[in-house]
């Protein structure tokens, strides 16, 4: 049988291994981009905070962001819940930290469009639009054969096939994973009072509900809800939805219309007992899964692209070499490790009835809600593992040197 060799061959055609497989093109490699043509049926939005921004721009998506991307000025977190220790409404503003927006929020399927529509025109991506049927590690190189009936080899896999991932298990990489008992229901709605680029997370007792901004006077909506109650949801027409919608924001939006049916994504956790073996690296979803609290899906996903094609070009002559992965290892696994247990403790305090959990996130909400360097602390963090450290320090340098000033 032909074989068709690459260096990189990226599994999954989802928005992180679109990115990808741009990411290593542009960085030299010669990549072959395998899976299903990008889904347009996808209904989610993905707010894309400003450093990655900036990655996709360097890939040349920065005109489609600039028509597509509605920017998101202002981050608010309100306890709905009706609990007997309730946590103080929080507001993060972009201005804060000296800037125009947090971040842009786009629709997944015009994002896994533009994104397929410029890989497929990088002159080094080879696109196969195939399911990868059988995986093949081998000491020097990985080997794939294609539902199609052709294989391809390649030296390093880029495992992007999400959370079920077949090219991590035929890596011999086990997970921790678990359901978490939640569903978040996903629709688009338009309403009468403008967001004014303001994205508002409602925290309940079943989950988080968050409204973020789109263009046109439309925002998305994740309303996370324990799964045995998500039926009920489905099952409304969107008029009856939509009075649940409003109720749920309490009117803060004015009237609601539903645009769009809802879907639903039964939630879970997950993480990789290692992020890279037998020169098969895992990104996005087939290396972390948690509840979309924060915005922090696809963001770590092009962290790991960003860390892994830096990794691949110091290690160019063998970019699956053990040493590559080790490398990789090392500079992933503390980013995702916290913010995934940031993310799952959150939400497991929504979920918890106890009033000691009441009272750590209200104790914590009241400090960031009262102390500004605190507040300026977690949102130069959550933009960027080591923002919220290198920001306080200059903060005191600029202190400092004020002081010496007068």
């Amino acid at each position: 049988m032909e074989q068709s060799e690459h260096e990189v061959l990226i599994a999954g055609t989802g928005p992180v291994g679109l990115i990808a497989a741009l990411a290593f093109a542009d960085a030299g490699f010669r990549t072959a981009l395998v899976g299903p043509k990008a889904s347009a049926s996808d209904g989610r939005t993905t707010a894309i905070m400003e450093p990655a921004v900036r990655h996709l721009e360097s890939l040349g998506m920065g005109p489609f962001l600039e028509e597509h991307g509605e920017p998101l000025k202002t981050m608010r977190i309100v306890d709905a819940t009706s609990r007997l220790v309730r946590s103080p409404t929080v507001t993060f503003r972009a201005a804060e930290i000296d800037l125009p927006a947090f971040g842009l929020n786009i629709a997944n399927s015009e994002l896994n469009a533009a994104l397929e529509t410029a890989a497929v025109a990088r002159p080094n991506v080879a696109r196969h639009e195939a399911l990868v049927e059988r995986w093949h590690p081998r000491e020097d190189r990985v080997a794939a054969r294609l539902a199609n009936g052709s294989e391809l080899v390649a030296r390093l896999v880029v495992a992007a096939d999400g959370r079920s991932s077949p090219a991590r298990i035929a890596a011999g990489i086990e997970v921790d994973a678990r359901p978490t008992g939640q569903t978040a229901i996903v629709l688009t709605f338009s309403h009468t009072r403008p967001h004014s680029g303001i994205s508002t997370e409602f925290h309940t007792e079943s989950g988080p509900v968050t409204q973020v901004p789109l263009g046109g006077g439309r925002s998305s909506l994740v309303w996370v809800v324990k799964s045995q109650d998500a039926s009920e949801l489905l099952a409304l027409d969107r008029t009856a939805l939509a009075t649940r919608v409003e109720r749920r924001m309490r009117s803060m939006l004015g009237r609601v219309t539903v645009e769009t049916d809802p879907q639903a994504y039964p939630l879970s956790t997950s993480q990789p007992r290692r992020y890279a073996d037998r020169r098969i690296a895992l990104i996005g979803e087939a290396a972390h899964v948690f509840p979309p609290i924060g915005a922090q899906g696809l963001n770590l996903g092009i962290r790991d692209v960003e860390s892994l094609v830096a990794v691949a070009s110091r290690h160019r002559a063998d970019p699956g070499a053990s040493a590559a992965l080790s490398d990789y290892e090392i500079r992933r696994r503390p980013d995702v490790a916290m913010r995934a247990n940031a993310v799952n403790l959150l939400n497991r305090s929504l979920l918890s009835d106890l009033l000691p959990a009441q009272l750590a996130r209200s104790t914590v909400f009241e400090a960031l809600r009262a102390f500004s360097p605190m507040r300026a602390f977690f949102m130069h963090e959550g933009m960027r593992p080591g923002n919220g450290l290198r920001s306080m320090f200059s903060f005191k340098t600029k202190d400092r040197r004020a002081g010496d000033r007068t």
